[in-house]
């Protein structure tokens, strides 16, 4: 029986290393994952608009164009993808990422939110939404494997560790 192969939508925060924290944990994992994203370069993202289609002498207009254009990419594949994960970081607001949150949510995607703590009460109506509400890049790997494989059972893993567990495979086999 051939493995489906599960499309998952990373959303949101661009100033620090959580996608390929995501990315290297579905690898280690060999979950059968294709990862998709907005651009994540935050001066082409923004001036897409203009050094595309021409110059604007107001921002409102230049960021106008820019966010219509991101959007094409953005909409797409959210539509496209099986689950969407969306990161808020304390740092900056994510006004995009909370827009695309209520997109995935009224899409009908299942959602999976990812953020410290101490946003948990600032995002509650997008944590309702969600399907699961994680800290860590390594719990939303977890998900995956749990939704994707079934495997939940952890051996030998010290509470918080960030180290490989072992995990029971549908066939009763200990894995990584």
């Amino acid at each position: 029986m051939t493995e489906r192969t599960w499309t998952v939508y990373l959303s949101g925060e661009i100033h620090s290393d959580w996608r390929e924290q995501i990315e290297a944990g579905v690898r280690r994992a060999g979950l059968p994952v294709v990862l998709t994203a907005p651009v994540t370069d935050h001066a082409s993202s923004d001036k897409c608009g203009v050094e595309i289609l021409g110059d604007e002498p107001d921002p409102f207009w230049e960021d106008h164009k820019g966010a219509r254009i991101n959007a094409i990419r953005t909409r797409t594949l959210i539509e496209d993808a099986d689950v969407v994960v969306v990161r808020f970081g304390e740092k900056y607001r994510q006004w995009n990422a909370a827009f695309d949150a209520g997109l995935a949510a009224a899409l009908g995607k299942p959602l999976i939110t990812l953020h410290p703590g101490e946003l948990t009460h600032a995002l509650k109506e997008v944590n309702a939404a969600a399907l699961a509400s994680a800290r860590e890049p390594s719990q939303v790997v977890r998900i995956l494997k749990y939704v994707i494989r079934g495997e939940l059972y952890c051996y030998g893993k010290k509470a918080g560790s960030r180290e490989p567990a072992l995990h029971r495979g549908s066939g009763g086999e200990l894995r990584t």
